[in-house]
């Protein structure tokens, strides 16, 4: 009953097409702002910045922008792992061998160099789509894995191959305790969302979706699919890149290259599938449920008393998670985000059975 937009008059061009139209829409999300940036910063436990709030909010950039080319362009990549690997290694080296560099400039220019690679292994598709297109980028994510372990160059000739990085600043304020590099990866997150959000609103994103929906169709309207194939690789390996770099800079501090091996990119295309193709919230449903929900399943146990071994209890995690999935992927597969659509939708017609 009180999710209602009588009475909302739009009388401008720019009033009907904000982000959120509604006005309870603007409330929950300012809320939601206030929660994210003065309640938890002041409430939160150390163990919640650095096991669940910043690997969510990093995981959340890296599937908005597999989001981008998958759900908004449907260009199937499993390389995403491999995008993030490259902008993590040249962040990495940008800090190392320039003197001075700021951890934006470094973070940004990492996502510049994944955006190069991702350009060059999206050529072939061009040419090739579907199952084909995805073992293109598998192959980019095994090539990736093998230059940074034998390429010595790009870990700064590290024996084992490790990196790492310390002593981080952002605009001459330190980037080091949890609470920090909380608000600083919850900063660029807004940004690349709200970013990402108006640019799949735009041209470019009317051109992705009509590449997705049927490419034959795109190009006799006059849409060249060159272009907008290209730039949805561009624009995810860039976020993604970026995504990579924080992941080792912020949450890691030090990683090697199976850090970011074919294990991370399934568990990335895993959140925009399970969150929703299309949707840049079903982006941060999808990481939520990556991230938060095999850390609440370990602890169940625990905290109803229940005695149980340790392996047994991992064992049972993987699966009811598994089980999850999949139910939730029969249930709506167009995932989390969908449901939380039809919630809304039906809370704008209740108690009207119509």
């Amino acid at each position: 009953m009180f999710y209602r937009e009588n009475g909302q008059f739009k009388t401008s061009y720019r009033a009907d097409e904000q982000i959120f139209p509604i006005r309870q829409d603007r409330i929950a999300i300012g809320l939601l702002f206030v929660l994210a940036y003065v309640v938890v910063p002041f409430a939160a436990p150390e163990y919640l910045f650095r096991a669940i709030l910043i690997p969510f909010l990093i995981l959340s950039l890296a599937a908005i922008g597999l989001n981008i080319l998958v759900g908004y362009c449907g260009q199937i990549s499993l390389g995403t792992g491999a995008f993030m690997a490259v902008g993590a290694y040249a962040a990495y080296n940008f800090s190392v061998r320039i003197d001075g560099m700021p951890l934006v400039a470094s973070l940004l220019l990492g996502g510049a160099c994944a955006t190069l690679v991702g350009v060059v292994f999206g050529v072939p598709s061009l040419r090739i789509k579907g199952l084909y297109l995805a073992v293109t980028t598998l192959a980019a994510q095994f090539f990736v894995d093998w230059a940074f372990l034998r390429i010595s160059w790009f870990t700064n000739h590290s024996p084992s191959g490790s990196v790492g990085v310390a002593g981080l600043s952002a605009f001459g304020l330190p980037v080091s305790s949890p609470l920090e590099k909380y608000l600083f990866c919850l900063i660029v997150v807004t940004v690349f969302a709200l970013l990402a959000k108006n640019l799949v609103r735009g041209a470019i994103g009317r051109e992705w979706m009509a590449m997705r929906d049927m490419d034959v169709a795109a190009s006799v309207i006059g849409i060249r699919p060159v272009y907008a194939k290209l730039t949805a690789f561009a624009v995810s390996s860039f976020i993604v890149g970026v995504a990579g770099a924080m992941w080792g800079f912020l949450h890691l501090g030090q990683w090697e290259p199976a850090t970011f091996n074919v294990n991370r990119s399934f568990d990335l295309l895993f959140m925009v599938i399970i969150g929703g193709l299309g949707s840049i919230m079903g982006s941060f449903f999808g990481a939520a449920f990556i991230v938060v929900l095999p850390i609440v399943l370990d602890s169940l146990p625990y905290w109803f008393g229940i005695p149980i071994d340790t392996a047994l209890a991992a064992h049972l995690t993987l699966m009811i998670f598994g089980a999850l999935i999949v139910f939730f992927l029969i249930v709506e597969p167009h995932g989390l985000a969908r449901l939380w659509s039809i919630g809304k939708e039906k809370l704008r017609l209740w108690p009207f059975p119509h």
